[in-house]
C-alpha cells in the first residue's frame, strides 16, 4: 500500500505574519482583487482617459496661442500638462466610495467585514487600487502631451516619484469618496456631492494657472487643497519648475494616512 500523502506543515504562531506585515499583505490582496475587476471591462481605462486628453489638446492649445495665463518662460502646454495629470487622477478616485455602496448592497461588503481584517487594509487596498488606475491615465496623458511637443524628463528616478506622486494623491481622494459614502450611505447622494466638489477642487489649485494670480481668499483654499501639493510635485518631478518636493511628499503621504483612518472609521456605518 502507497503510504498516505504527508499533511501540510501547521503554520505556527512564530511563522504567521503579524503586524506590519500582516497588514501591508493584506493591503497588497485587496489591491489585486481591485485590479482585477479591470479584466471584466478593459475598456473603462480608454473611456476615462478621454476627458483628460482633451482637457490637453483643447485647453491647453488653445490658451497656448492666446498667452492669456502667464506661466513665466514655462510654455503654457508644459505649465498645463501636469496639472492634467493630477486631474485625472481626482475624477478616477472621487467616485470610488460609489462602488463601496455598491458592493454594501451586493452584500460583498458586509462579508468582509466580519473578517479579521482591518479596515484600514481594507481601505488601503482600494485606495492604492485607485492609484494604479490612476496611474494608467496618467501614463496616457503622459503620452499625448509627448506628441504635442511637451519637455518632460526621461530620468526614471523622477518618473518612479512621479508615479509614488500620482498614487498617493488618488488613494487621498479615493478616502475622501470612502468617508463621503460612509457619511451619505446612497449612491445619488454621493454622485451629487462628488459632482459638487470635483470642479471646485480642480478650480482651487494650480492645475490651470499659478497661485500667484489668484484673489487672496482662493490662495488660503489653494494652500489647503492636496490637490496643489499633488501639481507641485508633478511639474518639479516632470518639468523641472522649482518645488519644495520634500513638502509636497510630505502633505501627500500625510493625507493619505489621514484619509486612510477616516475612511476606516466611517466604514462601519455602511453596514448598519
Amino acid at each position: 500500500m502507497s503510504a498516505a500523502p504527508a499533511a501540510p506543515p501547521a503554520v505556527s504562531a512564530e511563522t504567521a505574519p503579524r503586524g506590519p506585515v500582516l497588514l501591508l499583505s493584506r493591503i497588497g490582496t485587496f489591491c489585486l482583487v481591485e485590479l482585477q475587476k479591470l479584466r471584466h471591462d478593459r475598456t473603462e481605462l480608454v473611456t476615462r482617459s478621454i476627458q483628460p486628453i482633451l482637457w490637453l489638446v483643447i485647453f491647453g492649445e488653445t490658451f497656448s496661442r492666446i498667452r492669456a495665463i502667464p506661466t513665466g518662460d514655462v510654455p503654457y502646454l508644459d505649465y498645463l500638462a501636469p496639472g492634467i495629470i493630477a486631474q485625472s487622477a481626482l475624477f478616477v478616485s472621487i467616485f470610488y466610495g460609489i462602488q463601496i455602496i455598491w458592493e454594501r448592497d451586493a452584500g460583498v461588503l458586509t462579508k468582509l467585514m466580519v473578517t479579521p481584517t482591518p479596515r484600514a487594509a481594507l481601505v488601503a487596498g482600494k485606495a492604492f487600487a485607485a492609484g494604479v488606475r490612476s496611474l494608467a491615465q496618467a501614463i496616457a496623458v503622459v503620452i499625448v502631451a509627448a506628441l504635442l511637443g511637451v519637455g518632460m524628463t526621461a530620468n526614471p528616478l523622477k518618473l518612479l516619484g512621479v508615479a509614488v506622486v500620482v498614487m498617493l494623491g488618488a488613494a487621498f481622494f479615493a478616502c475622501l469618496s470612502v468617508t463621503l459614502a460612509g457619511l451619505v450611505v446612497k449612491r445619488d447622494r454621493l454622485m451629487g456631492i462628488g459632482q459638487a466638489i470635483t470642479m471646485p477642487l480642480f478650480f482651487a489649485s494650480n492645475a490651470l494657472y499659478p497661485v500667484q494670480i489668484m484673489p487672496g481668499w482662493l490662495k488660503v483654499i489653494s494652500h489647503v487643497n492636496p490637490l496643489t501639493y499633488e501639481v507641485n510635485a508633478l511639474r518639479g518631478l516632470l518639468i523641472g519648475e522649482p518645488s519644495r518636493l520634500w513638502l509636497d511628499f510630505l502633505v501627500l503621504a500625510g493625507a493619505s494616512a489621514l484619509g486612510v483612518y477616516t475612511a476606516s472609521l466611517t466604514l462601519g456605518r455602511l453596514t448598519r
